[in-house]
């Protein structure tokens, strides 16, 4: 895989409260050639400020692909959910669904909230760079996307 890139690095959300997690996903992101720059929040709450840029997160960066974990403290990751999909500025952000268990996924459909795939913890590197090839058509044109092999 090269390492070409035409423009600026995906802006990534990671919304994670597990420490191990977020490093192996980042790692994954790293071993996958990825280029992107991650900002890590760790419960729903700080998410939401995040995304509506409130607070300390006044100059944070719109992102190009959120990855939520379900299980937040402070404000559940279907929660989160939610708000993204309800908000008109939010809505368009595509939404990756990091879980431990398949079972998640058939949650999320019978509630009617839909995001663009899901993820099994710990994230493997083949299966998410198959996720960032099949989610190059959500982003919009000026976004710099890296050369994928």
């Amino acid at each position: 895989m090269t390492q070409n890139t035409v423009g600026r690095p995906m802006e990534i959300l990671l919304i994670e409260d597990s420490l191990e997690d977020a490093r192996m996903t980042i790692e994954a992101l790293k071993q996958g050639q990825v280029p992107s720059r991650v900002s890590l929040v760790r419960d729903g709450e700080e998410a939401i400020r995040f995304l509506h840029r409130m607070d300390i997160y006044a100059r944070a960066p719109r992102p190009d692909l959120v990855l939520l974990d379900l299980k937040l403290p402070k404000k559940s990751g279907r929660k989160v959910l939610e708000e993204i999909r309800g908000s008109e500025q939010l809505g368009s952000i595509p939404v990756v669904v990091l879980t431990a268990s398949e079972i998640h996924e058939e949650i999320l459909r019978e509630e009617g909230l839909e995001v663009e795939s899901y993820l099994l913890k710990p994230v493997d590197i083949d299966q998410f760079i198959r996720l960032v090839r099949h989610l190059r058509r959500y982003w919009m044109a000026e976004i710099i996307l890296p050369a994928l092999g």
